[in-house]
C-alpha cells in the first residue's frame, strides 16, 4: 500500500486529492494546522474514527513554518509521496501579509525538502510542489509563439503570493538537482469547483449570484472585471498532480485549458444558469451589471425569488478596494507538455465548471432560505 502525506488538507485540492488517492488504494495522512473552529468540513465525508478498523486516512496537526515538527510527521509516516497543497494562496491578501506569505508559501517548500533530506528518504519520497500561475505575471513579452504562457516561459510575479511561490519553485528544482531527489512543479492555473474557497472570485461569484436569485442578497461587488483567466476544475488538476509522480523521471508541468476567460463573462454564465440574463455597461469604477431578461419559467423551477428578482435591477458593481496594488491582466497556460507526457485529459469544460458551482451553490444559499423562513438566524459571510 502507498503512503501519502498531504499538507493543506483541508483546502480544495487537498479535499479532492485526498478522495482520489483513497480510491487508487493509497494509505492517506494529512497535515493540518491547529484552529480553534472546526475547518474539516472538505474531508468530513471522508474521515473515519480512529477506533475502526482499516482505517487509511489520519490527521496530524502541524503547519508549514514548523521545522521540527513537519520533520517529526515525515519521520512517523515515511511518505512515498508527499504533496505540498499548504499556502496562503489568496494573491489580493498576500499584500497584507507578504511577510507571513514569505514564511509559508516560501521557506515552508524547503521545510518539506530539507526534512526529506535529513531523514534520508531522497531515494524513497516522491514530492510535489505546488506552483502557480502567478509565476508568470500576465506579461505578454513572456508568453510563447502561440500566444501562451508554457514550461519555458520567463518568470516575472506580480504580487508576494507570486514571489514567494517562485522561491518554492526554484528551491524544489535545486533539490531536485542537489540531491537527485524526485521533486517536480505542477504549474497550476487556476481551478475551481464548489469546494473553492468563499474569497475566491469565482467561488464569491456563485455563492452571491445564488443568493440574489433566492432574495438573500441584493448586489455582487468585484474587483477587475476585465481580468483574464484560465479556469479549469480542481477535479481535473488533482489527477494531473498524482500522473507526475507517476513519471519514471521528474519533471515540471503547466496544467491548464488552454482557454481564457473574464471574469465579467464568468458572472454573466453563473447568472445564465440561473435563466438570468445580465448585461454591462459603464467603464472601470462605473460599470456595473444588470439583469435585462429573466427566464421565468427556469427561475420557477429552481425555486428563485421572483419578487426580489426584477428587471432592471443592478445586481452588480466594482468596488476599487478589491483592485491589486499590480494587476495580471491575462493568465492563459499551454497544456500541451502535460497532454502528451502525462495522457492528461480534463473532463469539465468552463460551462460544465460553471454549472457544477451554480448547481452546489444554489443548494447550499437554500437552506439558509429555509432557516430564514423557519425565523431561525443565520450568518452573513462578508469580507
Amino acid at each position: 500500500m502507498k503512503v501519502a502525506l498531504i499538507t493543506g488538507v483541508t483546502g480544495q485540492d487537498g479535499a479532492y486529492l485526498t478522495e482520489f488517492l483513497l480510491k487508487k488504494g493509497y494509505f492517506v495522512h494529512g497535515i493540518k494546522r491547529r484552529t480553534s473552529l472546526f475547518n474539516t468540513d472538505r474531508i468530513d465525508h471522508l474521515y473515519q474514527d480512529q477506533h475502526e478498523s482499516n482505517v487509511r486516512f489520519k490527521l496530524h496537526y502541524g503547519d508549514l513554518t514548523d521545522s521540527t515538527n513537519l520533520i517529526r510527521i515525515i519521520q512517523e509516516t515515511q511518505p512515498d509521496e508527499i504533496y505540498n497543497l499548504g499556502a496562503m494562496s489568496h494573491v489580493k491578501v498576500s499584500f497584507d501579509s507578504p511577510e507571513y506569505v514569505a514564511n509559508v508559501d516560501g521557506i515552508g517548500t524547503l521545510r518539506i525538502l530539507e526534512a526529506v533530506r535529513i531523514l534520508g528518504l531522497e531515494k524513497k519520497t516522491r514530492i510535489y510542489q505546488a506552483s502557480t500561475s502567478e509565476l508568470y505575471g500576465g506579461l505578454p513579452e513572456n508568453k510563447n509563439a502561440a500566444g501562451f504562457y508554457d514550461e519555458n516561459s520567463p518568470f516575472y510575479p506580480r504580487s508576494p503570493y507570486g514571489v514567494a511561490k517562485i522561491y518554492g519553485f526554484w528551491i524544489t528544482k535545486n533539490y531536485r538537482e542537489a540531491y537527485n531527489m524526485f521533486a517536480c512543479n505542477g504549474i497550476l492555473f487556476n481551478h475551481e469547483s464548489p469546494l473553492r474557497g468563499e474569497t475566491f472570485v469565482t467561488r464569491k461569484i456563485t455563492r452571491a449570484a445564488s443568493k440574489i436569485g433566492l432574495g438573500l442578497q441584493s448586489c455582487l461587488y468585484l474587483g477587475n472585471l476585465s481580468a483574464q483567466r484560465d479556469w479549469g476544475h480542481a477535479k481535473d488538476y488533482i489527477e494531473a498532480m498524482w500522473l507526475i509522480l507517476q513519471q519514471e523521471q521528474p519533471e515540471d508541468f503547466v496544467i491548464a485549458t488552454g482557454v481564457t476567460t473574464t471574469v465579467r463573462d464568468f458572472v454573466r454564465m453563473a447568472f445564465a444558469e440561473l435563466g438570468v440574463t445580465v448585461e454591462f455597461s459603464g467603464k472601470d469604477e462605473k460599470e456595473k451589471g444588470v439583469i435585462i431578461d429573466i427566464d421565468i419559467e427556469k427561475a420557477t423551477q429552481l425555486g428563485l425569488n421572483l419578487d426580489t428578482l426584477k428587471l432592471g435591477e443592478t445586481v452588480v458593481k466594482v468596488d476599487p478596494k478589491y483592485f491589486r496594488p499590480t494587476e495580471v491582466d491575462l493568465l492563459l497556460g499551454d497544456p500541451t507538455k502535460s497532454k502528451t507526457k502525462l495522457g492528461w485529459q480534463p473532463k469539465y469544460d468552463l460551462p460544465a465548471l460553471v454549472e457544477d458551482m451554480m448547481k452546489a451553490d444554489l443548494k447550499l444559499m437554500k437552506k439558509d432560505e429555509y432557516l430564514k423562513q423557519g425565523n431561525y438566524e443565520t450568518l452573513n459571510y462578508f469580507e
